[in-house]
């Protein structure tokens, strides 16, 4: 099996010295919106970094429905001492998400210099069209990164566009796997951390996100790395409220299991 995929815990920010703290100090998600606006949740990530800790700031999209401008961006990640800036991507378009792609890099390198790796989104409508728009993000001289969104709906007819698993089997069985660039998967999907356990047949997937640990744990859903995995209808992760106390221990259990999967034995950091 392969290299551990290190897992950013989602969580609510009441939560993070709970649930999000690493130890050791190693990847987290960050929303950019969420740092620029909310004191604590900043100063929390910036002493993760400070600890050692590489800091994503995302783009706010999945959130807002919106990617942030650039120059919130380049704030939101200087605040934190980030290491790495995902950039505007559209949903499903990959000319779009290229196109939008090339503006913010643009835009944040006449703001920055060189001082943040550049993450794209790999969105696509069809699988020529995932294709073409991998090959100009290897190719564009500005993306650092590449992440690969989660597969949310089952894919009865195996697209490279709907189907992650597929996707970066794709990308080791054709050579296209480029060792200058970082690769990440956004988000758990439908399968959850499963998936994960497949993933990890891939060394060179560095990271993924998620909150369904948090988010279902919270529901009193127990999460199993033997699985099923089988998620109800849930709320956001910004809409799901305060937590009871009594469901934190199966929270944590459920997280344990995610990072069990992707072969991680990073622990949650002892609240000090």
């Amino acid at each position: 099996m392969a290299k551990s995929i290190d897992f950013s815990v989602i969580a609510p920010p009441a939560y993070l010295r709970a649930f999000v703290a690493q130890e050791p100090a190693r990847v987290h998600h960050v929303a950019a919106q969420r740092v620029l606006a909310d004191a604590s949740y900043r100063d929390f990530f910036a002493r993760e970094a400070a600890r050692g800790a590489e800091i994503i700031v995302d783009n706010g999209l999945f959130d807002l429905g919106y990617a942030l401008p650039s120059a919130d961006l380049v704030q939101a990640a200087l605040a934190v001492s980030a290491r790495e800036i995902i950039l505007p991507d559209v949903m499903r378009d990959g000319a779009a998400t290229l196109k939008a792609s090339e503006r913010a890099a643009r835009e944040i390198r006449d703001l920055s210099g060189d001082a943040f790796r550049l993450c794209a989104v790999l969105h696509a409508a069809d699988d020529e069209e995932w294709r073409r728009t991998y090959e100009a993000f290897v190719n564009s001289g500005w993306a650092g990164a590449i992440a690969l969104p989660a597969s949310r709906r089952p894919d009865p007819d195996g697209q490279l566009c709907r189907n992650r698993w597929l996707a970066t089997a794709y990308l080791e069985e054709h050579g296209l796997v480029d060792d200058l660039i970082v690769y990440r998967l956004l988000g758990l999907g439908r399968t959850g951390h499963l998936e994960l356990v497949e993933q990890r047949e891939h060394e060179w997937i560095s990271s993924v996100d998620g909150a369904a640990p948090v988010i279902l744990g919270a529901m009193g859903i127990a999460l199993r790395l033997e699985g099923p995995y089988e998620k109800p209808s849930t709320p956001r992760i910004e809409n799901l409220g305060p937590i009871a106390p009594d469901r934190f221990d199966l929270i944590r259990r459920n997280i344990a299991v995610v990072r069990a999967a992707a072969g991680s034995s990073v622990t949650i950091a002892e609240e000090n």
